[in-house]
């Protein structure tokens, strides 16, 4: 049966409302607890971010109401996706001037779709990325932490993600943190990245 306009209306409205609610419900209480955002220290200190209950008690004591049974995807789904986002994310903020194309992409082969090993590849090898890594002897270690659920559908998801990068070169090193906007397909368990991208190339 055709909504009319106004349920469809109401439909739209329902599910930003449950999107925005998720994300504040899943991590802002993580960002609270830390003081700010919640950037990684140290590096290899990457963890997988463990979703909150659904089912915590409210003001009246009795328990809240399961948010998983208006989304697509379960409690496990959400955390099986966020480890692969944050294993990936870190192993695409680390590098090596010394490394080739094939080796950098080695660590997350299977968190990455074939197209976008193709473009990660591609971007890492280019001549004039390739020869400033080179010349400045740079090399980089990252860790990384979900900020946000931006978007999600029946087989995809979309974190915001902070990438902390420490770059050492022959200069000295630096610190570089960078938001992403991190895509996955998939469902249950079975997870890979298919795009990566500045977290406000979306916002434009």
């Amino acid at each position: 049966m055709e909504l009319s306009p106004f349920q469809r209306f109401a439909a739209f409205a329902v599910v930003v409302l449950v999107l925005a609610g998720l994300g504040a419900y899943l991590f802002l209480p993580q960002s609270s607890a830390a003081g700010g955002r919640p950037r990684p220290a140290h590096s290899g200190s990457a963890s997988p971010t463990s979703p909150a209950s659904s089912s915590a008690p409210g003001p009246s004591g009795q328990a809240g109401p399961d948010i998983y049974q208006w989304l697509p995807f379960t409690r496990s789904d959400l955390a099986s996706a966020s480890a692969t986002t944050i294993s990936f994310a870190a192993h695409y903020g680390t590098f090596a001037y010394t490394q080739s194309a094939q080796a950098y992409l080695a660590p997350m082969r299977q968190e990455i779709t074939s197209q976008l090993a193709v473009a990660l590849g591609r971007a890492f090898a280019a001549p004039g990325l390739a020869a400033t890594r080179a010349s400045a002897r740079q090399t980089s270690t990252a860790t990384a932490s979900i900020l946000a659920l931006r978007a999600f559908g029946p087989s995809s998801l979309t974190f915001v993600v902070a990438i902390a990068q420490r770059i050492t070169s022959s200069k000295g090193a630096s610190h570089q943190n960078t938001d992403y906007a991190v895509t996955l397909t998939g469902t249950g368990s079975a997870w890979q990245v298919s795009d990566i991208e500045l977290s406000s190339a979306g916002n434009n």
